[in-house]
């Protein structure tokens, strides 16, 4: 309930989140800036979703009170009601606004969790970080091309870059050995 006072209004995060955001994408416009942030709030309205539900999903397989699937669905059910009630609690605070998209949010970052739960931890773990190596190294090359035709310096992606490969090589090396 603390992340859904005042204290975290798109105004409050934007005062720390937009200087920081300037300083690692100096060629970003004001509306990029702007985006990016908006983009970083509602990731995290699916994140401490999706931890809610682990964590009630943990409770509960632990005590083991109900099949992993029913406490998938009572963990989901759990985190939509308290997202519920958080959206309530920010239509009384005066800087924030309710939002039912951000329900949405929340419930999707819960049943995600809960795919991931289902599927398995380490088979999920595996497929995500490979995807999100996927994603650093062919994104942020493709970042650099669109950089260096246009003259802008590319910074740090110099170096995440051939790391995100290099890893994508470990990885695959890895899996491949008998």
């Amino acid at each position: 309930m603390w992340l859904s006072g005042g204290d975290f209004s798109s105004d409050n995060t934007a005062s720390v989140v937009g200087p920081l955001l300037r300083w690692l994408l100096p060629w970003a416009t004001p509306g990029q800036v702007d985006a990016l942030h908006a983009l970083i709030r509602k990731s995290a309205h699916v994140t401490e979703y999706a931890v809610l539900a682990v964590l009630w999903f943990i409770t509960f397989t632990r005590e083991r009170r109900w099949s992993p699937r029913t406490s998938a669905w009572v963990a989901v059910l759990i985190a939509v009601g308290w997202a519920c009630l958080d959206e309530l609690h920010q239509a009384s605070e005066p800087s924030r606004t309710a939002s039912a998209f951000d329900v949405g949010y929340d419930a999707a970052g819960a049943l995600l969790a809960m795919l991931f739960a289902r599927a398995g931890w380490r088979r999920a773990s595996e497929g995500l970080t490979t995807a999100l190596l996927w994603a650093a190294a062919a994104g942020g090359a493709a970042v650099i091309a669109v950089n260096l035709a246009s003259g802008v310096r590319s910074g740090l992606l110099w170096l995440t870059v051939p790391a995100a490969a290099a890893l994508l090589v470990v990885r695959r090396r890895r899996a491949l050995r008998p």
